[in-house]
């Protein structure tokens, strides 16, 4: 292999990663599947509130008897697949094949540690959406920890937990590693200073409220799919092989999770998936510096956050009156009588033109 040329070498490793990531995610889905319904990880009850207030009654009406039958967790499969990879990609280099090695300080550290970090607070979210109340517990402290409807973390402190990680992100990406600029497609860099920090962390928590799209079977994992798909081209030209390959591996799981994902859904992607997918590809745009394309690159994000906004908003200030049947808009669609399946297939096709036309315009320089 080391006789390869380098383009082509570094093409084989992408595909061999990504290609090894839904291999072990197909093969370990069963596995998980049976756990999770084994010990009925699901909701106990439906969720009756929405963001803002007021109660669900589209959500129930189409959701409600599967979200208790249901079991949360999907997520585990995409997030535990990169760190054990990780780990074969070592154990790979240190037996001679480095070059094979994914690895490195430089590229995938970064976005590695921010994949778990993230996920595990999503996994505590979600265990705590599908427990009951200890017995130790008052009603008032289980209260306060569960404020969002249906149980788990409320908004505000999955919000304060996903800002703590903008913050190390953020505080990282401009003191150690020196970064301060935004790029620009077609026009170049841009110095902002100290101000990288804050945009750092207003980009992370508006593409983590983007985490709404998780709604229908199969919804959230092909928009993602494509939108890391977009910044594995992008680290591919700008070669950052390693940051490709590791894009590509989340691609894989994401991949054998939609395999299992497609209508009727074995298992929902919870917040331990929607937590890190969502910090990890905030990390990825800026190590790619192509932050700014991430709103296109990941239009159905900003979408489907810009709905739930402008949902609850309009509730407060025109006394109750909504501008969508339902929020997030995936719900507005159902409402209105398209089927599930042609809501996901075509928020896909949006979903792979916004991504590439995401990397289209990064290519301008």
């Amino acid at each position: 292999m080391d006789s390869l040329p380098e383009l082509s070498f570094a093409i084989i490793k992408i595909a061999f990663w990504g290609a090894a990531a839904f291999v072990i995610g197909f093969l370990l889905t069963p596995t998980l599947t049976g756990f999770l319904y084994k010990h009925r990880l699901w909701r106990k009850s439906v969720r009756t509130k929405a963001l803002g207030g007021g109660g669900t009654p589209f959500f129930q009406k189409f959701h409600g008897e599967d979200e208790i039958k249901t079991p949360r967790f999907g997520g585990l499969l995409i997030w535990i697949i990169p760190p054990l990879l990780a780990l074969i990609g070592i154990l790979i280099g240190s037996l001679g094949w480095e070059k094979l090695n994914f690895v490195s300080r430089s590229q995938t550290w970064l976005p590695l540690a921010t994949l778990i970090a993230a996920s595990a607070v999503g996994l505590a979210d979600d265990i705590l959406q599908v427990i009951e109340k200890p017995v130790n517990m008052t009603k008032g402290l289980w209260d306060r920890l569960t404020k969002y409807a249906g149980g788990g973390l409320s908004l505000q402190h999955r919000f304060i937990l996903m800002g703590t990680i903008g913050l190390v992100g953020a505080w990282w990406f401009f003191a150690k590693l020196g970064w301060s600029t935004i790029h620009v497609p077609g026009m170049g860099d841009f110095s902002i200073g100290i101000w990288y920090i804050p945009f750092f962390l207003l980009v992370m928590l508006a593409t983590y409220s983007g985490g709404v799209i998780d709604g229908l079977d199969g919804l959230s994992g092909g928009v993602l799919a494509s939108s890391f798909s977009a910044y594995a081209a992008i680290a591919f030209i700008q070669g950052q092989v390693d940051l490709a390959a590791f894009s590509v591996i989340i691609v894989g799981a994401l991949l054998a999770f939609l395999w299992f994902n497609i209508p009727p859904a074995r298992f929902y992607m919870g917040e331990t998936g929607m937590m890190g997918l969502t910090a990890t590809l905030t990390v990825i745009a800026f190590l790619t510096d192509a932050v700014l394309v991430l709103p296109i690159i990941a239009f159905l994000l900003v979408l489907e956050s810009a709905s739930v906004i402008i949902q609850v908003t309009s509730k407060k200030l025109r006394g109750g009156k909504k501008v969508f049947l339902a929020a997030p808009i995936h719900h507005h669609f159902e409402a209105i009588g398209w089927p599930s399946y042609k809501i996901t297939m075509r928020f896909w096709v949006i979903g792979i033109v916004t991504a590439v036309l995401g990397v289209a315009i990064q290519m301008l320089g």
